[in-house]
């Protein structure tokens, strides 16, 4: 076995002093800093940091550091990867002999296995469920300022492997952050409309994309300005034989002078042995390296770097960044859809089967709304969000309120329709979605067997009042879930039942003959319909729709630009006529002409307007010239 030993400064981070560039960007902070919580002496908070048990979550143990009286810290033999790279066989590993109960103080402590991490990660079943867990800490950081998250490839500077990179400008985390977000159990997110709830989600992702992931962040407040690296390694873990999960992790902060120093809150004994150790095995082999980093972070934010990837069961990354250089693909998951060979292709490319497979559709879709002054970046191009309300046709409103013990939960919102590429895509189901986070995309709530009963049927509603699992992939499932599951199956086979005829099926039942209100847009559910077995159908009531006005401009919904996106044209109406004679099919038709005929007038009356705008201006210079002739004359 050949040992390599490292010299490491006897003044651990004193090449940071001169970070000019820094100095500069941050010198409005030095005037505020205040060191006077410091007076405590450093051997007492490093006694204290032991004795409360903190070294079972990043404190790494007296007697184990790899730091000598030299000064030097010899490594152990570098593992770049786990032996398994196959993160559902990764979890099976020899830890030798079993883990004993620590007793400190009289008190016995409670050590996370190592092997935790695994068996935690494993509730994500889709990689793409672990990378939006990512980006959802980035959207909830939009309350601190964060304009962006990025989510991107990199490679790691030690193997040339590739890695993934999520970076956003948020508020950052200060040491003590950064501490709760690398324990269990520990969440800050106070806010009501926070995605992130349970404090459980940056273990679980992290550790199912990759083996190892390292965290930089920058925190800056009134008083301080601070640095923080932390290390979440499976591999050092498993390499090492660790009976308890050890997070290695360092802190810097500004001074004074405008010049970054170490915080050795717990000793400089305990910086040096956690920096050793992340200068062993993170992708980064000096100190230098790991300071760059924060270089394009600015005033504050974090960067999460995961490495070593895992792989699929045919021995590839289990994330495809070859095949398409603006996006990021699931290895091997492109499934051939089962349909008419016609209308394959319009299958394949629709957005409910790219999900599956692609980053970017599956980012587009992630949330209902996002804030204009915000964007997600995949691979250096900005993804454009995509509102699903907008693909359907023949839209429709209605209102679900759930009941529990005889109290109303809320108000539920669905807008229903057929997708604009039906009858050819054999798409069905609802996307349900959860403070403006998608979970359940494109849900299959009923099987339409041979009948075609429900195809093309989809819905986009927002349901706040169940929750969803750790893995925001599915919901609890509760009474009031299972309550809505039986509405919603009612829904598609109501809306089917009464509009299959709008796309060329035989229409089972027919509504009854009403004119639309005048000033109704195109696919408001007005009346109090009922459901053949008694269920009141709840559809929105005309003393309703001020209330839904804000929201049918959110999802494209008013008259305008139902007609302009999913219009009538000859030959569908053609198509129509042929095959249904319905009278509620022959009063859409008619509302489209009389609206077809007002934009004909309006046309018009822009053409007449602009000609008598230049028949004015033309009279205008004809005036002029004479005014200035006029002039001339008088000055003569």
């Amino acid at each position: 076995m050949v040992m390599k030993a490292t010299e490491l400064d006897k003044d651990v981070g004193d090449g940071v002093q001169g970070n000019n560039c820094l100095r500069g960007q941050l010198a409005q902070h030095q005037k505020s800093v205040n060191h006077s919580g410091r007076q405590e002496s450093k051997e007492s908070k490093s006694s204290n940091a032991l004795s409360s048990g903190q070294s079972n979550s990043n404190v790494f143990e007296q007697g184990r550091s790899p730091v000598d009286e030299s000064g030097t810290y010899s490594e152990f033999i570098k593992f770049p990867a786990p032996p398994c790279r196959q993160f559902w066989k990764a979890g099976d590993y020899d830890d030798g002999p079993s883990s004993k109960l620590t007793l400190q103080n009289g008190k016995n402590y409670l050590h996370v296995h190592p092997m935790f991490l695994h068996s935690n990660a494993t509730s994500h079943k889709w990689v793409f469920g672990a990378i939006a867990e990512l980006v959802d800490n980035a959207v909830d950081e939009i309350q601190n300022g964060a304009s962006f998250v990025i989510v991107d490839k990199i490679s790691n500077p030690r193997d040339g492997s590739p890695a993934l990179l999520i970076q956003d400008d948020g508020g950052g985390m200060d040491p003590e952050a950064i501490r709760r977000c690398m324990s269990f159990g520990f969440s800050d997110k106070k806010s009501k409309s926070a995605i992130g709830q349970y404090g459980n989600g940056f273990k679980t992702s992290t550790m199912r994309l990759g083996a190892d992931a390292i965290v930089f962040s920058r925190h800056a407040d009134d008083r301080v300005l601070t640095q923080s690296i932390g290390l979440l390694s499976f591999t050092f873990l498993t390499q090492t034989g660790h009976d308890r999960i050890v997070v290695p992790m360092v802190d810097y902060e500004l001074n004074t002078a405008g010049n970054l120093e170490i915080l050795d809150r717990y000793g400089k004994e305990y910086f040096r042995s956690n920096l050793s150790l992340l200068l062993q095995w993170s992708p980064y082999s000096t100190e230098a390296e790991l300071l760059k980093q924060f270089e394009d972070i600015g005033l504050h934010g974090t960067k999460v770097i995961v490495y070593n990837l895992w792989f699929n069961d045919d021995g590839n990354v289990e994330l495809d960044f070859d095949t398409d250089p603006e996006d990021i693909r699931i290895n091997g998951d492109i499934k051939e859809v089962q349909t008419r060979p016609a209308w394959r292709t319009v299958n394949e490319e629709h957005i409910s089967n790219r999900l599956r497979y692609s980053l970017r559709a599956y980012l587009s879709i992630l949330y209902l709304r996002i804030p204009e002054n915000f964007t997600i970046v995949l691979r250096g191009k900005f993804v454009k969000h995509h509102n699903l309300a907008l693909d359907l046709k023949f839209q429709e409103f209605i209102v679900y309120r759930p009941q529990s013990s005889g109290c109303i939960q809320g108000e539920l919102l669905t807008t229903i329709g057929f997708l604009k590429e039906a009858p050819q895509v054999t798409v069905h189901g609802f996307n349900i979605y959860h403070k403006n986070r998608l979970i359940l995309p494109f849900w299959p709530i009923v099987n339409y067997g041979n009948n075609s009963r429900s195809r093309g049927v989809v819905g986009v509603l927002e349901a706040n009042f169940v929750e969803p699992t750790h893995d925001k992939q599915d919901f609890e499932r509760t009474s009031l879930f299972q309550k809505l599951e039986v509405r919603l199956k009612e829904m598609t086979w109501e809306y089917w039942d009464y509009h299959c005829g709008l796309i060329g099926y035989q229409v089972t039942k027919k509504l009854r003959p009403t004119e639309p209100p005048p000033d109704s847009p195109l696919g408001i559910s007005t009346g109090s319909d009922t459901l053949n077995h008694g269920l009141s159908s709840k559809r929105k009531e005309h003393s309703d729709l001020d209330k839904l006005e804000s929201i049918k401009r959110q999802a494209g919904t008013g008259a305008n630009a139902f007609l302009s996106g999913h219009g009538f044209g000859t030959e569908v109406v053609s198509d129509i006529k042929n095959k249904l004679e319905d009278q509620d099919v022959v009063n859409l038709i008619q509302v489209n002409k009389n609206f077809r005929a007002k934009c004909l007038d309006y046309k018009k009356r822009t053409e007449d307007l602009d000609l008598k705008v230049t028949r004015l201006r033309s009279e205008l210079g004809q005036v002029r010239m004479e005014y200035e002739q006029l002039m001339a004359e008088l000055t003569s």
